[in-house]
């Protein structure tokens, strides 16, 4: 038996979610591949793959091999990829999804500045807010704001999303500035709408203070909030990259710049992820890039580390 053939197999039919797509990713009919599965099942002595005719998934002994599966396809194409790249320049095409608006804030820099480091990397980047499937749309990496429920992929934490809760100048003039959380009750807020429903606000300081807001505007694009913020009309709950430029420029002033405040409990909801595949064949590639956008963003944080410190008055 060829082990790293199967191996090879394996991985494919799960990331791939087939034996006919894993088939036409290396290149073999589907019943090689299906042959390959069925030798590597009885050399173990166990069954590794749930088959159906809609789809495929693994047994809890077949989860298990292939996490070790993956490790071993990882290790071997990293020695490959070094034994062979003696000049020690990576190359090849790395293929990414990124949400839109915070690309645009975030990235916009930070992809020519890799194009100049990395000259004979080819960049394809696809800009969308939907959660795509990395086998079924052959990315690389996927780059998403919040908690990842994705299986079989690794999740790098790049970043925590903060938060800024935020008003005008001129709403605060009429209406007053809130002294402590409970104030917000008594104020119109602007919402996000989530699927789950929520609408409170949490304060971290000695522990964790859950408070019930409400307003006239709930609506799923943080931009729209934001103009409504601008234009006076409550108090906004917007992440930090979106308003910083506003702060800065006193259109809209941080409330509670001293409290960490965030509209879940739970701060894997607010973190900033790297999905990618750890069998990918261009695993350092896609690890170089992830590690540059890292690099980029904990220093954009210390950067703006100080602009939401300005008290409303």
């Amino acid at each position: 038996m060829d082990m790293f053939s199967s191996l090879q197999a394996l991985v494919a039919v799960v990331e791939e979610g087939g034996f006919s797509s894993a088939g036409r990713r290396l290149s073999l009919a589907t019943s090689s591949v299906t042959r390959q599965i069925d030798t590597l099942e009885q050399y173990l002595g166990t069954v590794l793959l749930v088959r159906s005719t809609r789809k495929v998934s693994l047994t809890g002994a077949g989860e298990r091999y292939y996490q070790h599966a993956c490790r071993i396809m990882a290790d071997l194409s990293y020695a490959n990829y070094e034994a062979r790249d003696h000049s020690g320049m990576p190359r090849g095409i790395l293929r990414a999804s990124l949400p839109v608006s915070w690309s645009l804030q975030y990235l916009a820099t930070l992809v020519p500045e890799f194009m100049k480091q990395y000259p004979l990397i080819r960049l394809e980047l696809t800009f969308t807010d939907d959660v795509l499937d990395l086998a079924e749309n052959r990315l690389d990496l996927s780059i998403r704001l919040g908690k990842i429920s994705a299986q079989n992929v690794i999740a790098k934490k790049l970043l925590l999303q903060k938060r800024v809760l935020c008003a005008s100048p001129g709403y605060l003039a009429e209406k007053g500035v809130p002294l402590l959380p409970a104030d917000l009750r008594r104020h119109n807020c602007l919402l996000f709408s989530y699927s789950s429903g929520q609408t409170k606000w949490f304060f971290f300081r000695d522990k964790t203070e859950g408070v019930s807001v409400e307003g006239n505007l709930r609506c799923n694009n943080s931009q729209i909030l934001r103009q409504a913020a601008l234009g006076g009309q409550g108090i906004a709950l917007l992440p930090d990259w979106l308003v910083n430029n506003d702060v800065q420029r006193g259109d809209l002033l941080a409330l509670f710049p001293d409290i960490r405040v965030d509209v879940t409990a739970d701060e894997d909801e607010s973190a900033v992820y790297a999905l990618y595949h750890p069998s990918r064949r261009d695993i350092k590639m896609v690890k170089l890039f992830v590690d540059f956008i890292y690099q980029f963003l904990n220093q954009q944080e210390a950067e703006e580390a100080d602009i939401f410190c300005r008290k409303p008055g």
